[in-house]
C-alpha cells in the first residue's frame, strides 16, 4: 500500500499557473512540476470537496485547469468529525480564523486518516509555528496529524 498524500488548492495552482515572474514563486513552480513528475507515483493522492471549491474559483480557464486536476485525485470525505476538528484547530489558535478553509484542509487529511499534506501554503498550514499547534490540538482529540510538507521538502535526496 502506498503512503497517502492531501494535495491542498496551492499546489495544483503551482501546477496550472502561468509562470511567475517573481523568481522565488517560479522556482517553486518548478519544484512543483518536478515534483508531480518525478515523485506523484510514489503516492496515493487525494484532494477533497474545499480543494474543488477552492479551485473553481477566479479566472475561468486557469480554475477550469485545476479543477481538471483535482478531479484526478481521490476524494478524502469533509465528516463531521472535520468539521469539528477545523473548528477547534481555529478555536485553539492552531490555525487564525481568517483561514478557516485551511483548517479544513488539515482536519479533512487528519480525520481521513491520510500520512501527509502537501502545500504551499507556509502562512497558514506550513510553517515552524502552526504545525506544533496543528499537531497538539489534533493529538488531544485523538487524531494523529498527517506530515506537513512543501514540494520542496517532499523531495527524495
Amino acid at each position: 500500500m502506498l503512503p497517502t498524500v492531501y494535495i491542498e488548492t496551492s499546489v495544483i495552482s503551482y501546477l496550472v499557473a502561468r509562470r511567475s515572474k517573481d523568481p522565488r514563486v517560479a522556482s517553486n513552480q518548478d519544484l512543483t512540476h518536478t515534483w508531480w513528475q518525478t515523485r506523484r507515483q510514489n503516492f496515493e493522492l487525494y484532494a477533497s470537496a474545499i480543494v474543488l471549491g477552492e479551485a473553481e474559483r477566479g479566472d475561468l480557464t486557469v480554475a477550469a485547469a485545476r479543477v481538471a486536476i483535482a478531479r484526478e485525485l481521490r476524494l478524502a470525505q469533509v465528516t463531521r468529525e472535520a468539521l469539528d476538528l477545523a473548528a477547534a484547530l481555529v478555536a485553539g489558535s492552531g490555525v487564525p480564523k481568517k483561514a478557516n478553509e485551511d483548517a479544513l484542509h488539515i482536519a479533512t487529511a487528519a480525520t481521513n486518516g491520510l500520512d501527509y499534506l502537501l502545500t504551499w501554503n507556509c502562512t497558514h498550514i506550513a510553517n515552524a509555528v502552526t504545525i506544533p499547534r496543528v499537531n497538539a490540538i489534533c493529538r488531544s482529540h485523538g487524531i494523529e496529524p498527517p506530515l506537513i510538507y512543501t514540494p520542496q521538502e517532499f523531495m527524495e535526496g
